[in-house]
């Protein structure tokens, strides 16, 4: 190249995963505030690498306060000093990771992509599953290691059939607006979806094998799209367990779908952000 003229940047799509709870979500937000989002600790710790231009994280899936990540995603550019290689995955990894203790995130893997690729749009699918603890009689119940990583729901039990059978009319493209929250970011946005999954599973809780367990039981519910509107994923699991706590019927469902009004949605049960988890996200 000509004298002067530096290398194009280079770009990075990384996996990393958090604990929720001490974060604001995952974006950005003013460092004033006393949560702050994952996304100032990982640009943060990318300033350390020392770029000759600020590194910007574009994540793929706007995780809330509170919401976990197994692994969420984003990509960023990375303009080295002329004269300076472009970091390999793992230097990546290894130097944001340096950077990123003591907090809990963590990036998983970093690899090079075409400056073309973006993080948020390239996304074939998101998956996020949502953990469950069933027979609590009262909150004091949760393990104190699971207190932040489930929800569980009043009663002793779940009706899983009913809640099966209302899952069924979840599946598919729908036009999800009853199961959105407002927000000023999604007011333009097409409430269409299409859920490509929806599944109940039991699950073992951290640590159970080594206490004696009193009746506890974790399920996890799985949910795959290519995109998710602001809170729907909270929203469609506390509709499912209004259902199983014979709150609310199975057709009930349908009818809150078929209504397409956020404020339809019943007041109080939306599911809390501890037992939601960003398990992937699929290219």
């Amino acid at each position: 190249p000509a004298m002067g003229c530096a290398p194009a940047p280079a770009r990075y799509l990384v996996f990393f995963q958090y604990f929720g709870t001490r974060y604001s979500g995952v974006m950005e937000t003013k460092s004033d505030q006393a949560l702050v989002g994952v996304q100032n600790y990982l640009e943060r710790a990318a300033q350390n690498l020392r770029p000759s231009a600020p590194i910007k994280f574009h994540i793929s899936s706007r995780t809330d306060s509170g919401v976990h990540a197994l692994a969420n995603a984003a990509h960023l550019d990375i303009q080295r000093a002329p004269g300076k290689a472009a970091f390999s995955g793992e230097q990546l990894v290894q130097g944001l990771n340096y950077h990123l203790k003591p907090e809990p995130i963590r990036i998983l893997s970093a690899q090079r992509v075409p400056s073309t690729f973006h993080a948020r749009f390239s996304a074939l699918s998101r998956t996020y599953i949502y953990r469950l603890l069933l027979g609590c009689a009262h909150y004091s119940q949760i393990p104190v290691f699971e207190r932040d990583l489930c929800w569980a729901p009043a009663g002793r039990s779940l009706d899983l059939p009913a809640m099966r059978e209302a899952a069924k009319f979840l599946l598919g493209t729908h036009d999800f607006s009853t199961f959105c929250s407002l927000s000023p970011r999604n007011h333009s946005q097409c409430p269409v979806r299409t859920l490509l999954q929806l599944e109940f599973q039991p699950s073992p809780g951290f640590l159970s094998h080594h206490y004696e367990h009193r009746g506890l039981q974790f399920w996890e519910v799985k949910f795959k799209s290519r995109a998710f509107l602001y809170r729907q994923v909270r929203r469609m699991v506390g509709a499912l367990v209004a259902v199983g706590q014979g709150r609310l019927a199975p057709h009930h469902i349908q009818e809150l779908l078929e209504l397409r009004d956020s404020r339809a949605f019943p007041a109080h049960a939306m599911a809390p952000p501890s037992g939601l988890f960003l398990k992937s996200v699929e290219y």
